[in-house]
Formats: C-alpha cells, structure tokens, sequence
C-alpha cells in the first residue's frame, strides 16, 4: 500500500530569528539531496526580500524552495492555507524521491503540519463583517452571553471575534506525525543579539531604506505584512526623521530579541525537538534518521 502525504519523511530545522537554521537547512539539503518549504510568515510575501532575510534568488535556485514569495503584502493569509500548501509541497517533494526540509522560525505553521492540526470553522465573510464593526465590550458582552470564557488577551478584538466563531472550541491536534524529525538551533542570548544586529546593519546597506519606502508607497504601513520590526523600527527615521539610523536599528534589535524570547517559548513546549549546537550534530541525526 502506497505511504500517505502525512507518512512521507520529513525533517523540520527551526530556532530563533537570525540562529542560522536557513544556512544549516541548505547545507542539508544539499547533502541529502533534499528541497526546502519555508515555515517563515515573513517570507510568504511577494517584494519582501531584505527585510525578510529571504534566502536570495541564487540560494533558491541551487536549492528547491517552496512557499517562498507566494502572495502580494495586502493578501489575507492564515495557518490552514499554510498547511494546506505544506503538505502538498511534500507530496511533490517526494514523488521526486527527494527529502523535505520544512524549514523556519514561524511555531504555529510548524505545529500545524507535524501534529496535523484539525481547523476550527469561521464565521461567513458577513457574519464576520458584522463582527468587525463591535467595538471590544460589546464583543465581550455577546461572549459571556454565550456562556464562554474570554480569551487569554481579552482586549484583542481578532481574538474575541475567533471564540464566538468556534464557540469557543480550541484547535485540535493530534500526537506527532509519524515519520518526522525535528532538530533545533540553540545559541546564547548574547550570541543571537549579535547575530540579530549583524543582520540588521547588513539589511541596511542592502537597500532596506529604499526596499521600505517602495513597499510603503505602494501599501502603506498597515497591512499585518508591515508590522515586522525591521520595518517599523525604521518608520520614525523614515516618516519623521525623528530619530537617527542608529536608533532604528537599535530599536529593530530590541523588537527582534523580544521575538526570538517568544518563539523560545512556543518551542519549549515541543518534546520531539532534537536541540543542537553543531552542524555536525544535524549531519549525524539526519543520517540516523533517514536510514531507519
């Protein structure tokens, strides 16, 4: 009987923002004749190529990768439509006899293909419209009316929105999925924030100024797409002037660190993570794991 898409290996390579999981990803995809799919909510869009620390074109042409550059700044994009993408990019993957290297720093999208998230309905584009208009207490009235308990954060009206849609029934998850290894990148604090702020003066004399003040003049700053800190750390030098480069990378690398914090957090939840410090550790594990 023919091997299911959630039986095909996998190998997920994740970690923090800056850890260097893209540089090893590739090192291992050209080892083991692999194809990347990105797990980063950053990179899914189309144009944000320094700011995002997209691998360049010259990385994605030596390796396969998928859900790179796959939709315009303004676009809605969700965690469903990720998996949805994800797991027919290994299907294909495979039927090329290759390996898949899911790869990224984004935890939901991750989780959502390795423990086979089943999605909670959403309310009609109407229904949901409807919604929008509320302002936070009567969104919080219609939930206690309902008999539900608010959210974590219930001053966040998507998150309000998202319990009377699911009536309050949280996503579900399964145990992980067979045939998958997950190996993480661990560095010091100490060691990320210089990464962190190496990037970022590097991202600088790359054109992010000028990669900026194109995306702002087509989309403006509030798209979801913008919020990334290495964009809007930059906003006051860029609108206002009223405060210096130096400034904005500095304040870029605080953002980022208070990212990096958040996603160690989400990771520590996952027990299956093989951590590493090494790329010969990866080379070893892999190896192990592909020949079972």
């Amino acid at each position: 009987m023919a091997a299911r898409p959630e039986e095909f290996p996998l190998i997920v390579i994740l970690g923090q923002t800056a850890s260097g999981k893209s540089e090893l990803a590739m090192a291992m995809a050209k080892r083991f004749n692999g194809e990347i799919i990105s797990a980063d909510s950053r990179a899914i869009y189309k144009g944000m190529d320094i700011g995002t620390a997209k691998p360049s074109l010259s990385a994605q042409r030596e390796v396969k990768h998928h859900l790179i550059d796959i939709i315009d700044p303004d676009q809605p994009f969700n965690v469903s439509e990720y998996k949805k993408r994800a797991v027919s990019a290994i299907s294909q993957i495979q039927q090329k006899n290759k390996v898949s290297f899911m790869v990224g720093g984004t935890g939901l999208y991750i989780d959502s293909v390795i423990f086979d998230y089943s999605f909670r309905s959403r309310a009609s584009d109407e229904q949901r419209a409807e919604l929008e208009t509320e302002s936070v207490g009567e969104l919080q009235k219609r939930i206690l009316q309902l008999g539900l308990s608010l959210p974590n954060n219930p001053n966040n009206p998507r998150h309000l929105i998202r319990v009377i849609e699911t009536k309050g029934q949280p996503s579900r998850h399964s145990l992980i999925r067979p045939n998958t290894l997950i190996i993480g990148i661990k560095l010091s604090p100490d060691m990320l924030q210089n990464r962190i702020s190496e990037r970022m003066h590097q991202m600088i004399e790359s054109g992010l100024i000028e990669e900026i003040n194109r995306l702002v003049g087509q989309y403006g700053w509030d798209y979801p797409s913008m919020q990334i800190p290495s964009y809007q750390s930059l906003r006051g030098y860029i609108d206002n002037k009223n405060m210096t480069i130096n400034q904005s990378i500095e304040l870029s690398v605080q953002k980022e660190m208070q990212f990096a914090k958040r996603q160690a957090t989400w990771f520590k939840r996952n027990k299956y993570i093989h951590w590493i410090n090494q790329q010969i550790e990866a080379v070893d594990i892999i190896t192990t794991f592909l020949s079972k």
